[in-house]
């Protein structure tokens, strides 16, 4: 699955890059070399953002369901036979 955004965040993804190249390497790009830049790091960079992002999600996914389990286990009755 391609990681892509619509058109209008594209381009603002885009003068940010730009943006940042220029402030902080005195590079000047323009809106096509930004934007290229941009891709190449959505396609090769953005899938271990991604990745990651999945990842935590899980293990917060998995602390909430063990804290919900603590929490049904607490309401367990003594029974007596």
């Amino acid at each position: 699955m391609k990681i892509s955004f619509d058109k209008p965040t594209h381009e603002a993804l885009s003068r940010a890059l730009a943006g940042y190249l220029k402030d902080e390497f005195g590079l000047q790009v323009g809106g096509m070399e930004a934007a290229l830049l941009l891709d190449f790091i959505s396609e090769r960079i953005g899938p271990h953002y991604y990745n990651q992002a999945l990842y935590d999600g899980q293990a917060h996914l998995r602390a909430k369901a063990d804290a919900l389990n603590d929490a049904l286990y607490e309401l367990e009755r003594p029974a007596k036979l």
